[in-house]
């Protein structure tokens, strides 16, 4: 199986591995680390919990600000971007694998679904723009096979926001998710994760037939957006007039209401 693309009886190895992650669990409900991701030959992998849980800071609004329509946060873990776009009046979903990470996202307003970006999701090939943030790029251990399924998802010339990793980097290895401090090994096995860096995910999206539209640095971390095929686009992407793109579309739009209560 390459990464977490190809469908196993049951959820992804990749979303199994997540659910049964105590830790990770721990950590979203208490809202701190630390947490790390550890590779098989022990190389860890910091977790930036407080952060995730906290409120969208200024480097995330400046993402969203670009984002365009309608918006599905892949591995929206627990939830602050999705409750931002949804305090903006957005229509906006979030996904992931852990319970915890979707409770906490409803808890604090934002719509989200217990489910693998590999697995049949509401609005597919309808959303305006997918995010993958906090290194979810990795997610499934093949950007190529993630880039393939974002394209599914999106209306054709949507917008694809990621984002990559500080360092220049192209590898794939299996990890797990580790607090090293309560002297517990992890729960699960190991799962496919990857990290690849602005020029990697620039290359093999390139090949893939995605279109760049914009790279840009802020604080210490890095983005790329692109745009799929399909469509004349803008070259950048620029923050979009949000309420006329929502207003002049929303009845072709998929629907986040009630999602929370799908599982």
């Amino acid at each position: 199986m390459t990464g977490a693309a190809r469908l196993a009886p049951g959820r992804p190895a990749v979303a199994r591995a997540w659910e049964a992650s105590d830790p990770y669990a721990a950590a979203l409900r208490s809202g701190r680390g630390p947490l790390f991701l550890r590779r098989t030959d022990g190389w860890l992998l910091p977790l930036d919990v407080e952060r995730w849980c906290a409120r969208a800071d200024a480097v995330d609004l400046e993402v969203l600000d670009r984002c365009e329509g309608a918006v599905l946060d892949v591995g929206c873990g627990p939830g602050r971007l999705v409750a931002e776009l949804a305090a903006r009046g957005r229509t906006v979903l979030g996904i992931d694998v852990s319970e915890a990470a979707v409770d906490r996202t409803v808890r604090t307003g934002g719509h989200s679904l217990r489910r693998s970006v590999f697995e049949p999701l509401p609005g597919e090939g309808r959303w305006d723009t997918v995010l993958l943030m906090d290194g979810n790029v990795g997610i499934g251990g093949d950007p190529r096979a993630l880039l393939a399924r974002v394209a599914a998802l999106l209306a054709p010339g949507g917008l694809l926001i990621a984002e990559t990793a500080p360092v220049e980097v192209d590898e794939r290895a299996h990890v797990q998710v580790v607090d090293v401090t309560d002297g517990r090994a992890a729960s699960g096995a190991p799962f496919p994760w990857a990290r690849i860096g602005t020029r990697a995910l620039l290359r093999r999206a390139g090949a893939a037939g995605w279109l760049g539209a914009g790279q840009w640095t802020s604080g210490e971390r890095r983005f790329v957006a692109l745009r799929s095929s399909g469509r004349p686009a803008s070259s950048s992407a620029e923050p979009p007039n949000s309420t006329a793109v929502i207003s002049s579309q929303r009845a072709r739009k998929p629907s986040a209401d009630n999602a929370a209560t799908d599982r």
